[in-house]
């Protein structure tokens, strides 16, 4: 990716810690428009943490995450760091979409009423125009004639599917799947990593934090390799996948390889 265009993403020593336990160790991370940055590690090193920070879901305890050249979360005052009012916060996200592990759909809406809740509500969009963005994107992410279905009739994969469908509704610049296919069966894996591929090839910001690594080497225009709350290696999937340079990332993707072959075997 070309340094002369100015990161759309940028976090800089970005600390976090839970009570006594470190999570994220000064870490910085440019991330550039229409990249698409995947994120693995080992459980525990962070990653999902590191996500968070982006959206300010979690503050850090110390660094900066910006957003186009703009402080996330927090704003300078009197030369300190204060919490932005809620409403600019909220500005914020709506340029930032994230799809969970879990879906986090409202299970008393529609598959519809999830798509069109947060333009109606957040952005102003007027109802008939949300919904015919929401339906263009159900059928973009191939769940068109489920719009008055409720998530509980959906399957895992289907699910998810229409989770990505409302991130996409607020338009966002960037987006960010945390583990997307993680609680998945794996016969539904594909269908969500498919609508990834189709969003990848769009040119779409995405920053993934995933175990799925040949997805990975599929996708990603860079990988990045967590362990214990520091970047380790980063560089092209081929290079951290294929000839990694740090002992931690090699013995890392050699359980990956390892639990795999006990898997197909």
């Amino acid at each position: 990716m070309s340094t002369t265009v100015d990161p759309i993403i940028r976090l800089e020593s970005v600390s976090k810690s839970f009570g006594p336990l470190e999570v994220l160790h000064g870490v910085d991370l440019d991330v550039f428009p229409g990249e698409v940055v995947c994120i693995i590690g080992p459980s525990g090193s962070g990653k999902s943490t590191l996500l968070r920070c982006v959206n300010h879901l979690e503050r850090p305890d110390a660094g900066v995450v910006s957003l186009a050249g703009e402080i996330v979360g927090v704003r300078e005052s009197r030369g300190q760091l204060v919490e932005r009012a809620p409403a600019e916060l909220a500005r914020q996200r709506t340029e930032i979409g994230m799809v969970f592990q879990s879906f986090n759909l409202f299970g008393h809406m529609t598959v519809l009423e999830n798509i069109i809740e947060a333009p109606v509500q957040v952005l102003g969009t007027p109802r008939a125009d949300a919904q015919s963005h929401a339906r263009q994107l159900l059928q973009w992410v191939r769940l068109e004639g489920k719009e008055s279905t409720y998530p509980r009739q959906l399957s895992g994969g289907q699910q998810q599917r229409a989770a990505i469908a409302r991130a996409l509704a607020m338009r966002p610049k960037v987006m960010l799947f945390d583990e997307p296919t993680s609680a998945l069966d794996p016969e539904t894996v594909g269908e969500v990593l498919s609508v990834m591929r189709r969003l990848a090839s769009e040119g779409l910001t995405m920053i993934v934090v995933t175990h799925e690594i040949e997805f990975a080497r599929e996708v990603a225009d860079r990988v990045v390799f967590m362990d214990e709350g520091r970047i380790v290696e980063t560089g092209s999937a081929a290079q951290v996948l294929d000839t990694p340079r740090e002992e931690r990332t090699r013995r890392f993707l050699s359980r990956i390889l390892d639990t795999r072959a006990d898997v197909e075997d």
